[in-house]
């Protein structure tokens, strides 16, 4: 066979490959699937009676900035290291938000112990939260996973970790909205286990969500 001829064959069946967005856009894309899921949720279930004046007295604010900076920067981070030729370096840039996160609400536990003493630090039973988490960063996990899906062959794990972790904490966010807990150590306690439970399934369980979605990009 002539080298021609070959070459002919081979090029019968290639198909034009669409490049990956650029991450910037990409996150643009991603906040704006957030915003849509956030504004759904807060139609459905209403806001919380007391918010305009939490937001108001910058109670929750913090803790609100902080969580919508930790999934800007992971979703970020997450489409950068989708790319083959970027830094795996990318994966730390969300921790010193994830950390302030946390801090923020460490600071309201003080807060209420200062204020109330022990009862303060008392931890209730809130499972409607952490469902309200969970079930919120399922369809926003997803779409983060589709966008970034043709990182399944590359950094699949670390990629939709990050994107779990993105979910999570806009859906964090999304509850600061609709509903209130007693005390800032439930706030942390269900907050911050919701998020990791949400990271670990996304790590776990994205990559092979990837590779299904691989084929149809």
């Amino acid at each position: 066979m002539r080298s021609e001829d070959l070459i002919h064959r081979l090029a019968i069946n290639l198909r034009p490959v669409r490049p990956a967005s650029h991450p910037a856009l990409a996150t643009a894309v991603w906040l704006t699937i957030v915003a849509a899921v956030i504004g759904l949720a807060v139609l459905v279930s209403g806001p919380r009676h007391d918010l305009a004046e939490r937001l108001t007295d910058g109670f929750d604010l913090p803790q609100i900035v902080t969580a919508s900076v930790t999934g800007v920067l992971a979703a970020f981070a997450a489409f950068e290291l989708a790319l083959p030729e970027r830094s795996r370096r990318w994966a730390l840039l969300p921790l010193p938000a994830a950390v302030a996160w946390l801090a923020t609400m460490g600071w309201g536990c003080l807060q209420d112990l200062a204020r109330l003493g022990p009862d303060g630090l008392r931890i209730g039973v809130s499972v409607s939260c952490m469902v309200f988490i969970a079930g919120l960063s399922v369809p926003l996990t997803v779409a983060m996973l589709w966008l970034a899906r043709h990182a399944a062959r590359l950094r699949a794990g670390p990629v939709a970790a990050l994107g779990g972790l993105s979910a999570a904490a806009f859906a964090s966010v999304g509850l600061s909205f609709i509903h209130h807990l007693d005390g800032a150590a439930m706030v942390l306690a269900w907050h911050g286990l919701s998020m990791l439970v949400v990271t670990l399934l996304a790590a776990l369980l994205g990559p092979r969500l990837m590779r299904r979605a691989r084929p149809l990009g």
